[in-house]
């Protein structure tokens, strides 16, 4: 079952003349280069939510915006519902809100952010990169596209570096490849694309497809690392 209240979210931040939540976490020094994550269609879990602290560990100032408002879930059926009921357009202006909300936070350090996103929140991160120029730098995607076939990623700026599953059977490799194009020709930068020997949610340590791979998560995680490093300071 869905639970209406996961109790993650511990900050508000205004979005579209309302109110959104998410959950921040601070670097050990208090000050850091902004990341926004993006959740999977399970909603704020807590394998999101460790995320967020594993990427403040590293010294981000992170954020993971609660797009669900406090619902999560376990089960597929479930989470293709809270997806379906999910407005792509109110997703769109709570994570422009949470990316505003982190250029004005005082613990940032540097005046543009990165966004990674898993799955849904993989189609979201690129998503928002493009809407947002120059605001973000970086954008790293999680086996996730955005779901419109040939998607006009014109206004993206942000540097790219996507992760993907050779045994995804959701997102098969001439899909990415496709994007891939798309986002070099909007960009005259092509984007750094690595596929995995690994099912979908590769990343995911609750391993609710039986997909969690801790190898392939952990050469995943270094690149990512580097990347985002290479490009925030």
């Amino acid at each position: 079952m869905a639970d209406p209240t996961s109790g993650a979210q511990n900050v508000t931040f205004p979005s579209g003349g309302e109110q959104a939540h998410g959950y921040l976490a601070l670097p050990p020094t208090g000050r850091g280069p902004g990341l926004l994550v993006i959740q999977e269609w399970w909603g704020l879990t807590t394998h999101m939510t460790s995320m967020v602290d594993r990427f403040a560990a590293e010294g981000f100032l992170a954020l993971a915006p609660d797009l669900y408002g406090g619902a999560t879930t376990h089960d597929r059926a479930e989470a293709a519902e809270l997806l379906a009921r999910l407005p792509t357009e109110r997703a769109v202006w709570d994570l422009r809100g949470s990316i505003d909300f982190l250029l004005e936070h005082p613990a940032l350090v540097g005046d543009a952010v990165a966004v990674v996103g898993f799955c849904m929140g993989g189609g979201f991160a690129l998503r928002l990169a493009a809407q947002e120029g120059d605001k973000v730098a970086a954008v790293v995607p999680f086996y996730g596209l955005p779901r419109e076939p040939g998607y006009d990623y014109r206004g993206l700026t942000a540097h790219v570096l996507g992760h993907f599953a050779e045994y995804d059977k959701g997102l098969p490799a001439e899909v990415v490849d496709e994007a891939a194009i798309l986002i070099g020709e909007a960009t005259d930068r092509r984007p750094e694309i690595h596929f995995y020997p690994a099912g979908h949610a590769f990343m995911n340590d609750e391993n609710l497809l039986g997909t969690y791979d801790p190898l392939q998560a952990k050469v995943a995680w270094r690149r990512t690392l580097s990347f985002l490093r290479g490009h925030l300071g």
